[in-house]
């Protein structure tokens, strides 16, 4: 793993398992305390939350690995307590599919829907070995010649406790934005893995399609773009060592724009994949 993770953490023993890690209270619903140690300003960021339900699910179902999860995000969720209600749609042999919901309270006391996800889990360790593809990795300067909100000399734009959760090592080409002169390309491209060293699992990865800045900075629009829909496709168990992914918005129209990731494992593995429509909040 990166340099800067002095001390390496297992897989289930990081800060990032434990704060997502589910109770169950009653068959097919969970209660979790979410942590403001992932939040973005004050909302809690959409990829640590898709892991919550994922990991729900996966205990909900018959199969542990995520393939596919489809999150509509209705409402920003809060640090605190918050509820997770699963429901099985389906179970196969190969594929079962599920939902799951996570609530929180209002002000008022009242019960609000804050994530609706539909996923199909399956076993990546079964899944066979021919790959045809024309998709290829990034290329990315090393490590050591990219740059992480630490390298900052005053804070970045839109960072928050989040950063201090994450390996995030930027390409210098998709850095303008926070020089003051974005390149208008609405390209991100980063190292990626965990602070704390845990190696990347299927969970993780859910996380690592949207824990980069957003590609909107690039395009010179500053602010919070919230996530409207968000899709992951995982294809495989990532190999051990730090991740490099990519992200790219051709469209900006309406107010809405759409970020195409592509996660690449240290065996040049495409391991995962999404599409999410994020809300623009154009200055006047």
């Amino acid at each position: 793993m990166p340099e800067a993770a002095s001390v390496q953490a297992t897989i289930g023993d990081s800060e990032f398992d434990r704060d997502t890690a589910v109770t169950l209270r009653e068959p097919g619903v969970y209660d979790i305390d979410l942590s403001a140690g992932w939040t973005i300003i004050s909302a809690v960021n959409g990829g640590y939350l898709l892991a919550v339900l994922g990991r729900a699910l996966a205990d909900a179902l018959p199969h542990d690995d995520p393939f596919t999860v489809s999150a509509h995000y209705l409402t920003a969720s809060r640090p605190g307590p918050a509820v997770v209600r699963t429901d099985v749609v389906r179970t196969g042999r190969t594929l079962s599919t599920g939902q799951a919901s996570l609530f929180q309270y209002d002000e008022e006391g009242r019960e609000v829907e804050r994530i609706r996800v539909l996923a199909s889990y399956g076993d990546l360790d079964s899944l066979p070995d021919d790959v045809r593809t024309t998709a290829k990795p990034p290329v990315l300067p090393p490590i050591e010649q990219c740059f992480g909100p630490q390298d900052a000399p005053a804070p970045v734009p839109g960072s928050s406790a989040i950063a201090d959760r994450l390996f995030l090592k930027l390409d210098p080409s998709t850095l303008g934005w926070a020089l003051g002169a974005p390149s208008g390309k609405g390209e991100m491209r980063a190292w990626f893995g965990l602070a704390d060293g845990r190696e990347a699992d299927p969970f993780s990865l859910l996380l690592a399609v949207d824990a980069l800045p957003p590609t909107a900075f690039e395009l010179g629009i500053s602010g919070w773009v919230p996530t409207v829909e968000l899709t992951v496709h995982v294809r495989c168990r990532p190999a051990p060592g730090p991740l490099r992914v990519s992200i790219a918005t051709r469209n900006l129209a309406g107010g809405f724009l759409e970020e195409d990731a592509e996660v690449w494992d240290s065996a040049d593995r495409l391991v995962a994949q999404s599409r999410q429509l994020a809300r623009v909040r154009l200055s006047d």
